[in-house]
C-alpha cells in the first residue's frame, strides 16, 4: 500500500487506537439506542412537512430528514444516519487538508486530527446529535478549504485561481448557511482574509467571485423567500433573542461564556489554542498558504462577537462552534514529532483522550440509561424529556378512544415533537405561550371544534388558559415516568371536546390566551 495511503500504518494510529475505537463505540451505541432528544425529533417532524424554510432555524436538516425518513423509514438508525455521512465527509476533508499543508506528513497530521477531534466533549456531542451542527461545521470546513485553494493559486499565479474551487466554496458556503445563521463567520472571515493583504485583494478584480456570490445568494435563497412569506419571523426571532432588556452590561457573563467554551471544547484543546497563538499561528506547513490566516479570522471573529454579545445579551457556549474547526489541523503540531513516535507532548494528548471518553461515557449514560443528577435529587426536565415515551403514548392512545377524529395536542414543542415520533404521526401540534414552529402550522379552520387529547408535564403545565380553549374538559389521568425506582418526569393527560381554535393565525395574534413565566414552568393569569 503507497505511503499516501497506508493511513493504519501511522504511529500516531498505532498509539491512539484504542482510544479512537473506544469513541467509535460510544458514538455508535448512542446512535443505535438513544431515543431523540426532543429537539432531534422537532427536526424530523419538520422533515415530514416539507418548506422554503422554518422558524427557529433554515431548512436544510429538515430537507435531509424529510428524504431519508421517506426512503427508509423511522428508526434511530435513520434519524441519526446523515450524521454518519457528515462525519465521513468531514474526516475526508481533513485529511486532504493535512495533505494540502503538511505534503508527506499527512497521515500522521491526520490521525492526530482525528484525536484531537474525537476527545473533544463539544465535537463528540454536537457532531452526534441529529441536530444542524454536524452539517454545518462540514460544509463550513469544506468550503473553507476550497476558498483558500482558491486564493492560494490566485496569489501564485495571479488569475489563474481554480473556478471550481471558487464556486464550490460559494454552493458548501451556501449549504452552511442553510443548516446555521452562524455560518455568517465564515463568509466574513474569507472577506477578512482577502481585504487584510494587499497580495490577496487581487481576487476582487475577479469576476468568478461575483457570480460565486450569486451563486451563494441562489442557494440561500429559500430562506428569504420563507421571511417574505411570513412576516420575516426569522429574522426577528434572532434579533429578538440577541437584544435583551436594555443595554445592561455584564461583565460576568463573557467569562463565563469563554470557561464554558474552553471546558466544552476540551482543556487541551483550549490549552493547545493558547500555545499556537502564542506563536502567531506559526506551524510547520510545508507550503505557503493562507489556511492559517483564514483559521485565525473565523475563530477570532467568532470568539470575539458572541464574547462581546454575552456582556449584554445571552451567547451560548455551542453558538461558537464555528471558532474551532479550521484550527485543528494546525493544532497538530503541538503533538508532531517527525520521525519520533509516539506522539510528542504523549502525556497531554493521553489526559485529552481520557477526558473525553470520561465525558463521551457519561453523555451517552445520560441520553439512554438515566440523567445521572436525578440520583442526587437534581431537578432535569430536559433529561427526563428522554425517557418514558412509549409508555405516555400508549396512555395518550388510549384516551383517544371513543373520539371522532381527535386531535393531538401538547403544551411545548418538546412534548408534541416526541410524542409524534413516537406515534409516527406528524399530525400532533402544540398549543404553548412559546411562539415556534407549530404555530406556523396551525391551520384554526381544519382545528376548529374537534375533541383533543391534551399532554401536559410538570415543567410546561395544562393551564387555565388551556382548559379555557376547550367546551368542556374531562378530569385529568397522570402518568408517572419511572427509571431504576426515581420519578423522572409526571405527565398530565386531559380530553377536550369542542376546541376553540380561533381566527387564522392566532398564536401569532397579541391575544391568544396563552402564557407562561419563563420557558413554562409556571401557569399565569
Amino acid at each position: 500500500m503507497s505511503k499516501r495511503w497506508g493511513l493504519f500504518e501511522s504511529p500516531v494510529w498505532r498509539w491512539g487506537r484504542w482510544f479512537l475505537l473506544g469513541f467509535l463505540a460510544l458514538r455508535l451505541g448512542f446512535w443505535l439506542t438513544a431515543f431523540p432528544n426532543p429537539d432531534e425529533a422537532y427536526y424530523w417532524l419538520w422533515g415530514q412537512k416539507p418548506g422554503f424554510s422554518y422558524y427557529d432555524h433554515p431548512p436544510l436538516h429538515a430537507w435531509v430528514q424529510g428524504m431519508f425518513g421517506a426512503a427508509l423509514g423511522r428508526s434511530a438508525l435513520v434519524l441519526r444516519l446523515p450524521n454518519l455521512l457528515s462525519s465521513g465527509l468531514l474526516g475526508f476533508t481533513f485529511y486532504h487538508i493535512c495533505r494540502y499543508l503538511y505534503g508527506d506528513q499527512a497521515r500522521d497530521r491526520f490521525w492526530l486530527v482525528m484525536l484531537i477531534v474525537a476527545s473533544s466533549p463539544l465535537y463528540f456531542w454536537y457532531l452526534g446529535l441529529a441536530w444542524h451542527d454536524h452539517w454545518l461545521v462540514t460544509f463550513a470546513v469544506v468550503s473553507s478549504f476550497l476558498f483558500v485553494r482558491y486564493v492560494d493559486r490566485s496569489v501564485e499565479h495571479p488569475g489563474q485561481g481554480s473556478g471550481r474551487d471558487l464556486y464550490g466554496a460559494a454552493l458548501f458556503l451556501g449549504l452552511a448557511g442553510l443548516c446555521k445563521y452562524n455560518a455568517v463567520f465564515v463568509g466574513l472571515g474569507c472577506l477578512a482574509l482577502v481585504l487584510a493583504d494587499k497580495r490577496r485583494r487581487q481576487v476582487l478584480g475577479d469576476r468568478r467571485l461575483y457570480l460565486a456570490l450569486g451563486l451563494l445568494a441562489l442557494v440561500l435563497s429559500p430562506i428569504l423567500i420563507w421571511n417574505v412569506q411570513h412576516d420575516f419571523f426569522s429574522f426577528r426571532f434572532y434579533r429578538d433573542r440577541t437584544s435583551g432588556d436594555g443595554l445592561t452590561i455584564n461583565l460576568l457573563q463573557p467569562v463565563v461564556f469563554l470557561a464554558l467554551c474552553g471546558l466544552t471544547l476540551g482543556p487541551i484543546q483550549s490549552w493547545s489554542i493558547g500555545r499556537w497563538l502564542k506563536t502567531r499561528g506559526q506551524t510547520g506547513l510545508t507550503r505557503s498558504s493562507c489556511y492559517p490566516a483564514l483559521g485565525l479570522w473565523v475563530f477570532g471573529l467568532s470568539t470575539v462577537a458572541f464574547t462581546a454579545l454575552s456582556t449584554v445579551s445571552v451567547a451560548l457556549f455551542y453558538w461558537n462552534i464555528l471558532a474551532y474547526p479550521l484550527l485543528l489541523p494546525l493544532l497538530s503540531d503541538q503533538f508532531y514529532r517527525p520521525q519520533l513516535p509516539p506522539p510528542a507532548r504523549v502525556g497531554q494528548l493521553a489526559i485529552a483522550q481520557g477526558l473525553g471518553l470520561f465525558v463521551s461515557a457519561a453523555l451517552v449514560t445520560y441520553y439512554t440509561v438515566m440523567p445521572l443528577g436525578t440520583f442526587f435529587g437534581a431537578v432535569d426536565p430536559d433529561g427526563a424529556a428522554l425517557f418514558g415515551w412509549p409508555q405516555v403514548a400508549q396512555a395518550v392512545t388510549a384516551q383517544t378512544e371513543g373520539l371522532d377524529n381527535p386531535l393531538l395536542l401538547t403544551t411545548d414543542y418538546r412534548s408534541a415533537s416526541a410524542l409524534a415520533y413516537t406515534l409516527d404521526n406528524p399530525d400532533v401540534l402544540a398549543i404553548s405561550g412559546r411562539l415556534d414552529q407549530f404555530d406556523f402550522w396551525y391551520d384554526a379552520p381544519a382545528l376548529e371544534g374537534r375533541d383533543t387529547v391534551l399532554l401536559g408535564e410538570t415543567w410546561h403545565p395544562i393551564c387555565p388558559a388551556h382548559r379555557a380553549m376547550f367546551d368542556r374538559v374531562d378530569p385529568p389521568e397522570t402518568v408517572e415516568v419511572r427509571r431504576f425506582g426515581q420519578v423522572l418526569q409526571t405527565y398530565e393527560i386531559v380530553r377536550g371536546y369542542g376546541f376553540r381554535a380561533g381566527p387564522e393565525g392566532y398564536p401569532l395574534s397579541p391575544d391568544y390566551p396563552l402564557a407562561y413565566t419563563s420557558d413554562g414552568e409556571h401557569c399565569l393569569p
